[in-house]
Order: structure tokens, then sequence, then C-alpha cells
């Protein structure tokens, strides 16, 4: 069947169509939120019809499990994204992650979309808390492979601090939209990890 046109021209579906979905739910989501997102927006924003979401993505749910895969394999979160740069020592790599991401100052400060959508699900989508403490294990895992790379003296213990200076400059920038919270969170990293690289390794 050809794809349907609507009324500004934009194809309503075809073989784009569920990359358009995957798009609208990256923006939709992340700026408005889940619940706030409803299905006829995200047709809207897609433009798709009806009939062509639902052969894609049956439940929002499944869109929703979808968007959150994408962090993870396509379009990774920025600031997770500095622990792979080639281009920066070890050590300057945990610091990266609390540079504030360049954008306009008029944009509120989101958070992170896998916290988001834990806190949006209420216990009600276990598929979405699943991909979230993966998602999370496996930043505390890089995190803590980067401090071996490093030269800390405790590498898991570094990792697993950094995590939390990280997740909680997240919550707390995304909770007063003030980024702040990621210079301070920056500066108690600088101290721990200035701390990490001065020791002994245990037992040395």
């Amino acid at each position: 069947m050809a794809a349907t046109i609507s009324t500004n021209g934009a194809a309503r579906g075809g073989r784009g169509a569920r990359e358009r979905i995957l798009r609208a739910a990256g923006e939709l989501f992340y700026a408005r939120g889940i619940h706030a997102t409803g299905v006829a927006a995200l047709i809207e924003a897609a433009h798709v019809s009806p009939r062509t979401f639902y052969v894609h993505f049956p439940t929002k749910n499944a869109l929703v499990e979808e968007y959150l895969r994408r962090f993870e394999s396509e379009k990774p979160i920025p600031a997770e994204a500095e622990l792979e740069r080639e281009d920066l020592p070890p050590a300057r790599r945990l610091l990266a992650i609390f540079d504030p991401v360049e954008g306009d100052a008029s944009t509120l400060i989101r958070g992170c979309p896998f916290h988001n959508a834990v806190i949006e699900g209420a216990g009600e989508l276990p598929e979405v808390a699943r991909l979230a403490q993966r998602h999370k294990q496996a930043f505390r895992d890089r995190l803590v492979a980067t401090a071996v790379e490093a030269g800390a003296a405790d590498p898991d213990a570094l990792g697993r601090q950094l995590a939390v200076l990280f997740e909680g400059a997240n919550a707390l920038a995304a909770s007063c939209n003030d980024a702040q919270a990621f210079t301070d969170a920056r500066q108690a990293a600088q101290t721990l990890l200035d701390i990490a690289l001065a020791a002994p390794p245990p037992g040395g």
C-alpha cells in the first residue's frame, strides 16, 4: 500500500515511519515527559497514521522501551559518552561527565531519561525499570574501568562514588533547573580523584 500524504505534505507511512515515530518519541518524551505525551501527539509529530503507529508499536509502553534502548545503541547520552573519548586521558574523562552540556540557557534541564522514565513509571513499568537498572550498572562499570585506566588506588570505590555524584547532580539540576549542580559535583569529583590517584593501592 502506498503511503498516504498529510495536508502538510509529509508522508504518513512508508519505510521511514518507524524512525519518525522514534524521533518524535525522543523529542517529546524527554521534553514533556512520558505521561504528558499522548499517542495522538506522537502520531502528529511523526506524521504517521494511527494504523501505522500501532503496526510498529502495539502499545505506548513498547515505544517507551525502544526509546530507552536507543540511548544504549544509537544515541548515547552525551555526558556518558565522554567516557569513550580517545582524545582525553582517563582522569580527564572521569571529570568530563560533569561538564555542563552546552545549549540554550532557556532550555529546561531534564536530567537522565532513564531516571525520569523510572520515576514516571512508579513501579508500573517493570521492563522500563529493568532497562534503567541495566543502563545504570553499565555506566558504573564504565566508570570503574576508566578509574582502573587512570591508576586509582581503589577503582571500584571511586567508580561508585563518581556514579553517586553524577546521578545526584543530574537529579538536582533537573529539579532546580540549575546547571550549578554539575559545577559543584565536578569540584567534589576532582577531590575524590586527587585522593584516589595519590593513595597507595590496597595492600601496597
